[in-house]
């Protein structure tokens, strides 16, 4: 299943950048992720009707993971690692 998600548009220079940050960090953790282009209409394989161009055209690049808005615009590889790696053991109280 794909966690991560990155919304952008081409001719976007800010999207070419987050790609790379999340192409980055996703290898680190082995999640997967994919890219969606904006202006091709809504998510594919999605039937929740959300009109992506309304909801994110001022905001790209965006990234969701689990379907949660992490960031937009620079989009920050330590913020994005913390989210992806899940948390350590915790100490017993």
């Amino acid at each position: 299943m794909t966690r991560v998600v990155l919304y952008g548009r081409d001719g976007c220079h800010l999207c070419d950048e987050a790609r790379e940050v999340v192409r980055a960090v996703c290898a680190e953790t082995g999640d997967e992720w994919t890219e969606v282009d904006i202006d091709a209409g809504t998510v594919p394989g999605s039937s929740d009707g959300r009109d992506l161009v309304d909801e994110l055209g001022e905001l790209v690049p965006v990234v969701e993971v689990d379907g949660v808005r992490q960031g937009y615009w620079r989009i920050d590889a330590a913020r994005l690692r913390r989210t992806l790696t899940p948390a350590g053991p915790r100490p017993l109280a």
